[in-house]
């Protein structure tokens, strides 16, 4: 039976066409320029991801996403649960952003910025190559019989990648639990920290697992961004496609009748290169992470035969079919809308929160309180203060009434850092200040001399005839 023309849609590319089993894949590594550029934007993430638990701002390290201590750190900017508002906004101005930059580049975040694909291409599959050989060395080593360079190579790899794996389950740790606690793990008896210690060596088989068995399956089945792409692309988005305009028909080039065949001369070099095993002529397909590798190969191979670079290269449907140049169209206009009034709304919302989170509440089951012998009359408040610094505080509540006088019951003038404080305590008003039943009273925070807050309550009391 003849396969259809998409019958690659129909299976995923790492397996064989009868289903049963998984296809190795052993892809070519051609340096060309776009390749260059790839290693270095991934050796700068590289070096980012296994400092920035290490590096302090603000007394805090760089970035910490402690969930079990609900502690979030950003660039020195700590979030406390208080401000779970602000981090699902974040979170939801970066998924807008995403789908803005997925609708008009596509997936290139997966094949430039992933972790995933910056360490299985830039650090395992290069020692990979280093011990085994280039790809088909590396498939002619598993195809082979057992023998003792084999054991000694497969040993040695995987060995390397357990090593590595457990590095990388370390610094993930680091920002789960802090580079500080990390390395109290790491220095004192494996008995003080036996759930942190556990919890190292679980996520180091499971990267080893990633890195050394699934690779390329955690981009083609696991990772539901692939799939997103066929809502979020349409003719206009720029994708690393295939010119089938200019490449078509395919077919060796002979000389005299260049003009009979298309620029595509079939070497099926950007397969070879493809780390997920599909053929981008084929056309757009949720397993192309926009690596960027067929570009490199494609682009060799129009230098030989002189013909011009970016058969493959970054284009749109439009751009290939019609030869329509790339526009904003109003899908683009709206969720740059969206981001950017998301954006505007999270820089507001961070530029005005204060250090210290005040809740005062009237104490409940109380009305006012007459105080005959000093003209006045109090209420009774209850208030909580939270500290969001990364540093004990000492605070005092005044209010701004310069009449308005505060007596505590219960206070706590320091709170320690990530600590609360609660407070109980009347506010006296003279009853001439008085002029009807429920007013508005104003008390500003003050640390060090400075207001860090302003909150207000009612005040409740009998007006002054």
């Amino acid at each position: 039976m003849s396969q259809s023309p998409n019958h690659f849609r129909d299976q995923i590319s790492t397996l064989t066409d009868d289903g049963k089993s998984r296809k190795w894949l052993y892809p070519k590594v051609i340096k060309g320029k776009l390749y260059q550029y790839r290693s270095a934007v991934s050796y700068f993430f590289l070096a980012l991801l296994f400092t920035a638990p290490f590096i302090k701002l603000n007394g805090e390290q760089l970035v910490l996403l402690n969930v079990l201590e609900r502690k979030f750190v950003f660039f020195g900017i700590i979030f406390w649960p208080q401000d779970f508002f602000l981090f699902v906004l974040a979170l939801l101005t970066f998924m807008v952003f995403i789908v803005l930059f997925t609708v008009v580049f596509g997936r290139v975040f997966c094949g430039w910025a992933c972790p995933q694909t910056i360490f299985l291409e830039m650090v395992f599959r290069k020692i990979e190559i280093w011990i085994e050989g280039d790809h088909l060395k590396r498939k002619q080593l598993d195809d082979g019989p057992l023998t003792t360079e084999k054991i000694v190579k497969k040993i040695l790899k995987h060995s390397i990648y357990l090593f590595l794996s457990f590095l990388i389950a370390n610094i993930f740790l680091a920002y789960l639990i802090g580079s500080e606690t990390l390395i109290k793990i790491i220095t004192e008896p494996i008995s003080a920290h036996l759930s942190g210690f556990i919890s190292i060596w679980i996520f180091t088989f499971v990267f080893y697992l990633v890195f050394s068995k699934m690779r390329e399956l955690v981009c083609t089945v696991a990772c539901p961004y692939g799939r997103l792409q066929g809502v979020l692309l349409d003719n206009e988005s720029i994708i690393v496609a295939y010119d089938y305009e200019r490449g078509e028909p395919r077919g060796k080039r002979v000389k005299g009748a260049e003009n009979a065949k298309g620029d595509c001369i079939d070497c099926k070099l950007c397969v070879d290169v493809c780390p997920t095993g599909i053929d981008i002529r084929n056309g757009t397909q949720l397993e192309c992470v926009n690596c960027t590798a067929c570009i490199d190969a494609c682009d060799m191979v129009m230098e030989k035969i002189n013909r011009p670079a970016r058969l493959i290269g970054f284009k749109s449907e439009d751009e290939i079919n019609s030869k329509k140049p790339f526009h904003i169209n109003k899908r683009i206009y709206g969720y740059s809308a969206v981001l950017l009034i998301l954006m505007t709304g999270l820089s507001y919302l961070l530029l005005t929160r204060s250090d210290v989170k005040t809740t005062i509440l009237r104490a409940g089951g109380t009305l006012y309180q007459l105080r005959d012998q000093e003209k006045a009359v109090s209420n009774l408040y209850n208030a909580e203060l939270i500290n969001k610094t990364s540093k004990g505080i000492k605070v005092q509540i005044v209010p701004e009434n310069p009449k308005a006088k505060i007596q505590y019951i219960q206070n706590q003038d320091s709170i320690a850092y990530g600590g609360t404080a609660k407070l109980t305590f009347f506010v006296i008003l003279p009853q001439s200040e008085i002029k009807q039943y429920k007013s508005e009273i104003k008390f500003k925070l003050e640390a060090n001399g400075k207001i860090i807050d302003r909150f207000e309550t009612t005040f409740i009391a009998p007006p002054n005839n």
